[in-house]
């Protein structure tokens, strides 16, 4: 178990198995069928938990889910790479353009 303790109200991520690896479709690889599909969910610990227990968050849409807790106050570690500079301005020249009539056939 971990160390680190959350206290209820504290935000926290945790890990929740949704299939196990022989509830899986047949058609996977095989690489991915050998493990299993889970999901992990942020929110708010409903009671206190250590790192590596069972816990419940409240998510922000007000959902409750049970699971493993794996970290308190998580950081976002995704990232969508570098922008496309050919992409920035495409929203700002849409609007532009429905503002200004060009686009409403489209």
């Amino acid at each position: 178990m971990g160390s680190e303790r959350g206290r209820a109200g504290d935000w926290a991520e945790i890990r929740i198995v949704l299939l196990e690896p022989g509830e899986r479709a047949p058609a996977l690889p095989e690489d991915t069928a050998r493990v299993p599909l889970e999901a992990r969910v942020h929110g708010f610990l409903e009671r206190d938990a250590r790192v590596g227990e069972a816990a419940a968050v409240t998510t922000l849409l007000g959902r409750s889910a049970a699971g493993r807790l794996l970290r308190i106050l998580p950081a976002a570690g995704h990232s969508f790479g570098r922008p496309v500079p050919e992409l920035l301005p495409i929203g700002n020249e849409l609007r532009d353009r429905l503002r200004a009539g060009d686009g409403a056939d489209a």
